[in-house]
């Protein structure tokens, strides 16, 4: 692999490459300034001076020192970029993610360290598109599934705790829109009533879209706006082109996930394990490792979440604002 021009492609490489700690500044700084001109993310000022010893810079309009990190998720983290790089490399490629635990033993970090940088990485894999999804003749699947902790797993105090009914009871609902051939969107809800489903539905998908949807009542209604077909997994699960199991293959993916790598996942914190799916699943196809790992880095920029705000009581409202 060549220094000058080659990326790496596999995680041996990135490692490599990253090592090295001049290298590692050069790819994040043209990441950040990809046309060389450097502006004080504070003021925006053009004037500066850089001290080559730090690798920082003196702003000379709002007289403060910045670095590339500030104004990003890795402002005031102690951390070198080489680790930081090393754990977006493994997070956005390993397809049923990688808990915290296995994180801080590869970069020599502690545990907690870990969860509060994967956490800091999973925001910049959230997809903020607006965008309705389908349109005139495009499919589109919509399904919920339950998330939470299977009783048979947990030792008897905390199912006592946590285990307080039947069914979804004490579960955490999500719902899922696929657009076949597309990409996917997940979201947290309450409940799955009918004018809560279907106003996430009319939100997030284009009227006229062909729409398939299984046989919950919530889902009544919605012929009106779209092409609706229904499949009622009572009698069948595909009836020609009539099926969601295209969000059926991403919830298990989902839950293996979970259920497999993270164990435990509190319900405040979801949404954010939701995102981290559903970047490695959209990005499946039509990027490669290094692809989805550059996509990733991207997106580091005018985002950054504290330790306050990922351990706070507030975490379905903060979302709105992160």
């Amino acid at each position: 692999m060549s220094e000058q021009t080659s990326r790496p492609t596999s995680l041996q490489e990135a490692i490599a490459y990253f090592a090295d700690p001049d290298r590692c500044f050069a790819y994040a700084t043209k990441l950040r300034w990809p046309d060389g001109k450097i502006t004080c993310p504070r003021c925006d000022s053009e004037k500066h001076s850089f001290i080559y010893t730090r690798r920082i810079w003196f702003c000379a309009g709002c007289k403060k020192q910045f670095t590339m990190k500030v104004g990003t998720i890795f402002e005031d983290s102690p951390l070198g970029m080489d680790k930081w790089m090393t754990a977006m490399w493994l997070l956005v490629n390993c397809k049923n993610g990688i808990s915290s635990c296995e994180i801080a033993r590869d970069l020599g970090i502690s545990q907690k360290s870990a969860w509060f940088m994967a956490h800091r990485l999973r925001l910049a894999m959230q997809n903020g598109s607006l965008m309705k999804m389908g349109g005139s003749g495009t499919e589109v699947e919509v399904d919920e599934t339950f998330i939470g902790g299977k009783a048979r797993n947990m030792h008897l105090a905390t199912r006592k705790r946590r285990i307080t009914g039947t069914g979804g009871k004490d579960k955490t609902a999500v719902m899922g829109i696929l657009e076949r051939g597309g990409k996917v969107r997940t979201v947290v809800i309450d409940n799955r009533k009918k004018k809560l489903l279907q106003g996430h539905v009319r939100s997030h998908v284009a009227a006229e879209t062909v729409l398939y949807t299984d046989a919950l009542l919530s889902y009544e209604g919605l012929a009106a706006e779209y092409a609706h077909g229904v499949i009622d997994h009572a009698v069948a699960y595909v009836d020609g082109k009539i099926h969601t199991n295209g969000l059926e293959n991403f919830w298990s993916l989902l839950k293996r996930g979970i259920g497999g790598t993270y164990v435990s996942v509190e319900p405040f914190h979801l949404f954010r394990y939701l995102d981290e799916q559903s970047y490695r699943y959209n990005n499946r196809k039509d990027l490669d490792d290094a692809g989805r790992f550059e996509q990733a880095m991207h997106n580091v920029f005018g985002k950054r979440i504290t330790f306050k705000q990922l351990t706070g009581n507030d975490q379905f409202e903060a979302r709105q604002t992160n």
